[in-house]
């Protein structure tokens, strides 16, 4: 069962421009959490907005979780002024985690922009559970925009930074940089980012014959399925004709699962 708390606020910065990272205290919801779920955040105190905003675990600590986030609507914009001291509306931990499993040789890490929320906790579990810490491929639209280096060469991944402008590391596509690290059958791949990137990962790993999990980004009313408002189709061959509920079936997915030809994506250099 998720926690329903209101969790003292211990952080709140920016660590790029327009993306914040703020951290709750909360032994309860720390001892659960897994990398990958996430928590539904009361972003403002009383009733306005009324829905709550979900938000990936982007570190799990002994004693609280941390969450990284982009100012986009005016949700986001409420949690950014949050300060250090007031408390937080959390309820979490919520939905299904990256799987981590130590059988595989090589695990790489392929982050779009603030796609990287839920990669420094998965870092860690790959790094505990399986005694090597993972590969990163880094990707964002300009240099200003990457999000998470510093904190990912600390707990020991090798970094592969890119660029659309070619401002900092290779100018190419997270996609492009996945095909010429050659991952092979004993390599998982997990992603998350904008859809057409993930899509586009999918099918450098698919043809490869490597596992690839996704993580998906949703607008949720409710994070526990009851309102079918993140609804994403999946393949009706293996799935039959149905919908699965980014918060409640996922967010993440093996990538095989999810039907990337129901959407009109298309990568814009």
């Amino acid at each position: 069962m998720p926690h329903v708390e209101e969790c003292p606020i211990v952080m709140q910065q920016e660590v790029a421009p327009g993306h914040f990272r703020i951290a709750v205290r909360s032994p309860a919801i720390a001892g659960e959490a897994q990398a990958g779920q996430f928590a539904m955040l009361q972003v403002a105190e009383g009733i306005y907005p009324f829905l709550r905003r979900p938000m990936s675990f982007e570190r799990i600590f002994s004693d609280g979780v941390a969450f990284l986030f982009k100012v986009e609507g005016e949700g986001t914009r409420l949690l950014a002024r949050r300060m250090v001291g007031q408390t937080l509306g959390v309820q979490g931990p919520l939905g299904k985690p990256f799987p981590v499993e130590a059988h595989f040789a090589r695990h790489i890490l392929v982050a779009g922009g603030i796609g990287v929320a839920p990669f420094p906790a998965l870092a860690e579990a790959l790094v505990r559970g399986c005694g090597k810490a993972p590969e990163v491929i880094l990707a964002a639209r300009t240099r200003d925009m990457l999000l998470c280096e510093a904190d990912l060469r600390q707990i020991g991944c090798t970094v592969h930074v890119a660029t659309d402008d070619g401002t900092a590391g290779v100018r190419a596509w997270a996609h492009e940089v996945l095909e010429k690290l050659a991952p092979d059958a004993h390599t998982r791949v997990y992603a998350c980012g904008p859809m057409p990137m993930m899509k586009a990962v999918s099918q450098v790993a698919m043809r490869a014959g490597v596992d690839c999990q996704v993580s998906l980004e949703a607008q949720m009313a409710c994070g526990d399925g009851a309102c079918l408002g993140c609804v994403v189709e999946s393949r009706k061959e293996l799935e039959g004709e149905k919908m699965l509920r980014v918060c409640a079936d996922g967010p993440v997915f093996d990538t095989t699962v999810i039907d990337w030809d129901a959407h009109d994506l298309a990568y814009d250099r």
